[in-house]
């Protein structure tokens, strides 16, 4: 299975403004989150990108894409009825093809050689399906995360075969179907904001939306999880671990936080700490 193509959704209603933010990047370069996350497809070796926008965003967002704005395809989303729906929008662009998905309001920083996206894809094309990058993320920030159950693939101990996908799940739902033996009392494998999908997913999603079937949770639209747990019982589907850590923007502070984590991982790291440094000495003086 090879990986030519990659959707990035960002039409929510509180997601369409963040790739358009700007950001220092590990390199010292700033930009905006959008170009980041196609910096990060680029790196794994695919070179079509597909971005599902609200009508009439394109132009703002092909404005902060820069040079890399001749490799986007736009997909307009016009009503916000789901992260699955967006998905779905996409189905003209990808084909029959599987794609790499990432959503517009995360970014991903990798504390490997390999960049996040990079190493997903390469399993993705070994294993010849479909697979979602996880990270194991404490109880308290269930609220924001797809959650997934299973047991761990023999001789591969960052990789998991799928069972249960759950949607937001309450901790009690975590912990009567999510528990995974090997990982840390009070932590679940939840999703890190990017997979890598196969044509199923796409008719899956037609058939629920054709139906009307929004899942569990009607009010959030068209669950990607809702039908990850379809395709979960149809064919082959994986988790990988991944040696990262994922950054939500759209959260409070998020913004903040990915800079300070692109920052210290970064070639400025140096001069950040530093600065951090006498922030703190600055901080505690006033307290005095």
């Amino acid at each position: 299975m090879k990986i030519n193509k990659a959707v990035i959704t960002a039409a929510g209603r509180r997601q369409r403004t963040l790739p358009l933010q700007t950001l220092i990047d590990r390199d010292g370069v700033e930009k905006s989150v959008l170009t980041i996350l196609i910096e990060e497809v680029l790196a794994a070796g695919i070179d079509e990108i597909g971005v599902v926008v609200r009508p009439g965003d394109e132009q703002a967002y092909a404005q902060v894409a820069g040079p890399h704005a001749r490799r986007l395809h736009f997909v307009p989303q016009s009503e916000p009825l789901g992260h699955g729906h967006a998905v779905y929008c996409a189905r003209e662009f990808v084909g029959r093809d599987p794609f790499l998905h990432l959503v517009g309001d995360h970014l991903y920083v990798s504390t490997s050689a390999q960049r996040c996206a990079q190493a997903l894809v390469a399993v993705a094309e070994t294993e010849a399906c479909a697979i979602s990058a996880v990270q194991a993320t404490r109880e308290s920030l269930l609220p924001y995360y797809g959650a997934v159950g299973g047991r761990r693939v023999p001789g591969a101990p960052a990789l998991y075969e799928v069972d249960t996908v759950i949607e937001k799940p309450t901790p009690t739902q975590a912990e009567q179907h999510l528990i995974v033996p090997g990982l840390r009392a009070g932590y679940y494998l939840c999703f890190f904001g990017m997979h890598v999908l196969t044509p199923s997913v796409m008719s899956i999603l037609g058939a629920q939306i054709a139906t009307g079937a929004a899942g569990e949770h009607p009010e959030r639209g068209y669950t990607l999880s809702a039908a990850l747990v379809e395709l979960a019982h149809r064919e082959k589907y994986l988790a990988l671990e991944q040696a990262g850590a994922r950054y939500d923007v759209g959260v409070k502070y998020g913004l903040l936080t990915a800079q300070m984590a692109l920052a210290l991982t970064g070639d400025d790291r140096e001069e950040v700490l530093a600065r951090l440094l006498e922030l703190l000495v600055q901080r505690e003086a006033t307290r005095r």
